[in-house]
């Protein structure tokens, strides 16, 4: 039986579980929503569900993760009473988890892309048509595409074969220093554009009329899906990391830290973005293309723009390569879990099958492109992160939440005592009927939101 690895100190554990979280929904899809639903006004509504849904549910992954020592593969049969099933969500959690890095790995790898393209000076001189064309050229390609993901899968197992402490703990917080530092000075630059207070007061000045006009409903039904789902909460994402860290520190703490990092990178790219858009009269609602169309264009505006969109993709680089390290970890502990087998035997077994299951995503956006499984115009993309955004998530919150209040499960006491051992801040003893008769309610709410949408 192998022993169990722990982190070597506590702020690897923060940085590292932070990293998990913070992905490219903080920075890619969280400005553009903003830009969508009002801005200023929406994140409000959204840092209040952030903390009334995404800390509770937190708090009960790493309570799970640190009582069992195990991920999600194996974690809930250590704890479910005898004669109980639900070891069996195990199962559901590990393909989510697969299934997310089955497109994730293609969007990391368009960020290394054009990091290298910026770097080369690609977008030197081109007009905002070249920049779209730019884009297109990318995707349409299979080769480029193929690589660039075969780039992050071999990027990312790689730092995991190396261990916990020496590859995932020591190349994460490098890499989580190195985006901070990043986005400090992306802020500053953007704060010296000429636009800077109109964008600023979008961002930053409520304006509750704009949330009216893009309708109330819709803006608490997208504040509520942005909070939950940039945590990755409900498929083991976090209980991975719980299972690694000792009892010295109460887990709602923990959780409360890694939120607030979580918050302040999604926030900073807001202040990286806005006063750019303003400053040269683009929509900050222009969507997805926001950051591969939308803001090339804005650099090769900038004097000096081919350095500041070079860093910017170094930071978008890092961020997609923190969720994948953090989530490769987690399935290679599957493998560990199940069958005691080592590090770099689940690694060796693991890459190539990862590099299988990605390719219908990349090659979505061009040999199979004719694959529309959510109506015209939709990808082999869009339909993973579907199953995964708006099934296994909500549904796997729901477990969770299940798993730690009833006494058919782990029960209220369990846990309780679990998230409660050590110094830090408390789970209140309150929260058990708010999470019975709120929590569920809500997350249900989002879960059928995601098929009314689609």
């Amino acid at each position: 039986m192998n022993e169990r690895e722990k982190f070597s100190s506590r702020l690897g554990f923060i940085l590292i579980s932070a990293g998990c979280s913070i992905g490219l929904g903080n920075v890619w899809r969280f400005p553009y929503i903003v830009g969508e639903y009002g801005g200023a006004a929406f994140v409000l509504v959204y840092l209040f569900f952030l903390v009334a849904i995404g800390l509770p549910i937190m708090a009960m992954e790493f309570s799970v993760g640190r009582a069992s020592r195990k991920s999600v593969a194996s974690g809930f049969k250590v704890l479910q009473p005898e004669k109980t099933k639900w070891h069996l969500f195990g199962y559901v959690a590990m393909g989510g988890n697969y299934l997310l890095m089955m497109f994730y790995n293609t969007i990391g790898g368009w960020m290394i892309a054009y990091f290298f393209k910026m770097l080369k000076g690609k977008f030197d001189g081109v007009d905002s048509n070249q920049v779209e064309n730019i884009y297109h050229k990318m995707v349409e390609s299979p080769q480029e595409t193929v690589f660039w993901t075969i780039v992050v899968v071999v990027l990312g197992f790689g730092i995991c074969s190396l261990g916990l402490k020496n590859g995932v703990e020591r190349i994460t917080k490098v890499m989580m220093s190195s985006l901070f530092i990043i986005m400090i000075i992306l802020v500053v630059r953007s704060f010296t554009l000429p636009g800077m207070a109109e964008g600023l007061s979008f961002y930053l000045k409520p304006d509750f009329s704009k949330m009216a006009q893009a309708g109330i409903f819709n803006v608490i039904s997208a504040a509520m899906g942005q909070a939950f789902f940039t945590l990755s909460i409900g498929m083991g994402s976090m209980q991975i990391f719980g299972s690694y860290i000792d009892k010295q520190r109460s887990l709602t703490g923990e959780a409360l830290s890694i939120m607030a990092l979580d918050t302040f990178v999604a926030i900073l790219s807001g202040l990286i973005v806005f006063p750019a858009c303003f400053s040269f009269g683009v929509s900050p609602e222009s969507g997805p293309n926001l950051v591969f169309i939308t803001l090339p264009n804005i650099f090769n505006s900038m004097q000096g723009g081919r350095i500041w969109g070079t860093l910017f993709f170094a930071f978008m680089s890092f961020t997609a390569l923190s969720t994948t390290i953090a989530v490769f970890e987690n399935i290679i502990s599957f493998a560990v879990d199940l069958w005691g087998t080592t590090r770099k035997k689940a690694v060796l077994f693991n890459l190539p099958a990862v590099i299988i299951l990605s390719l219908p995503c990349a090659l979505g956006f061009n040999l199979l492109s004719d694959i529309q499984p959510l109506g015209a115009g939709s990808t082999i993309m869009d339909l993973e992160d579907f199953i995964v955004s708006n099934n296994i998530l909500p549904l796997g919150a729901l477990v969770y939440v299940a798993f730690c209040v009833t006494k058919h499960g782990w029960g209220w006491e369990n846990f309780y005592n679990e998230v409660n051992t050590g110094k830090g801040i408390h789970y209140p003893s309150w929260l058990k009927n708010y999470l019975k008769y709120v929590i569920v309610p809500v997350v249900l709410f989002i879960f059928v939101q995601g098929y009314i949408s689609i």
